[in-house]
């Protein structure tokens, strides 16, 4: 009688929680609606027109001309129209993938094959979403880190309990990681690369044109091993504070914004510089990343292909 009782109110104290949980989709989080971009390469890369897809309003735009998202749509992605000394390029990583009566979105580390000067030149791109904006288009100056070109981050004051979203993995665990930067050959490096999801919360401020910032929060996962079909309703909870005390660290977690970068007051893009760990200060900014791969640019294993759909925020 007493362990029935103690099943009963276990259920009921659940129940209760549920119902005081507030589940927000962030805009558009359920990729129902994309920006379709048709841009025509460079005669020396061979001319093609090439499909260019964005997350945000339903639209459809032929050219070459750089394009400025709607504020209304806080997603980036590893999509990219460059321009380097008046050669245009296209690389697409991420496009969205029809799922039961809507759609998703879908990441896939690519090896791409870059045809120019009579030579075939080999990239590297790892299909991936996240909370900013790419410089568009991407100039020479970013060549050696694509990085340097994302704005990365969003104005956030909220401090959630959980990401929640709906996940699919694909991981190729028995392929060896690369490195291909626009060279003839591929580098094998060995290892195993990972699908990634991460949050970040930080506390940015701005002095002398630096941007320092304070993390807040963290959230993160790596998906070493594809899923069985979809997990949907997927919660990472967001631990505040100093995480490298929690006997569940991993090392990886305090260095997933080492290479991110913003732009400061006066237009410039420069590093954001996390100093501490700070759980009693409201965050400022946040940082949502969807990937399909966990590596440094041009590194990772081709084939990797993660999906995802209805991202929202858990309090």
């Amino acid at each position: 009688m007493v362990k029935r009782w103690l099943i009963i109110c276990g259920v009921l104290l659940s129940l209760i929680a549920s119902a005081q949980e507030r589940i927000e989709l962030l805009p558009f989080g359920d990729f129902e609606t994309w920006t379709v971009r048709y841009i025509k390469e460079s005669a020396i890369l061979g001319g093609k027109t090439k499909t260019l897809y964005m997350i945000a309003e339903t639209d459809t735009i032929y050219s070459n001309k750089p394009f400025v998202p709607s504020s209304a749509s806080p997603w980036g992605s590893g999509n990219a129209h460059a321009r380097a000394l008046g050669v245009d390029k296209v690389s697409v990583s991420v496009h969205p993938e029809r799922r039961d009566h809507g759609w998703c979105c879908r990441m896939e580390s690519r090896l791409e094959t870059v045809k120019a000067a009579g030579m075939n030149l080999k990239v590297l791109a790892t299909g991936s979403i996240y909370t900013g904006r790419l410089t568009d288009p991407v100039g020479l100056q970013h060549s050696s880190d694509p990085n340097s070109a994302i704005d990365m981050g969003i104005p956030f004051t909220g401090r959630p309990k959980a990401l929640m979203l709906d996940i699919k993995a694909h991981i190729q665990e028995d392929q060896p990681i690369v490195f291909a930067n626009a060279s003839k050959k591929v580098k094998t490096l060995g290892g195993h690369d990972e699908a990634q999801v991460v949050l970040i919360l930080q506390h940015r401020w701005e002095e002398n044109g630096h941007v320092y910032a304070y993390r807040v929060g963290t959230a993160s996962e790596h998906f070493s091993k594809s899923t069985e079909g979809w997990l949907n309703n997927h919660r990472i909870p967001v631990r505040y504070g100093d995480i490298t005390q929690r006997a569940d660290y991993k090392p990886w977690e305090a260095l997933i914004n080492c290479r991110q970068k913003t732009r400061n007051s006066s237009g410039k893009m420069v590093f954001i510089e996390e100093i501490g760990w700070r759980e009693d200060v409201t965050p400022t900014h946040m940082i949502i990343q969807v990937a399909a791969g966990c590596q440094k640019p041009f590194t990772g294993c081709p084939g990797n292909v993660v999906w995802c759909d209805n991202i929202r925020l858990v309090y």
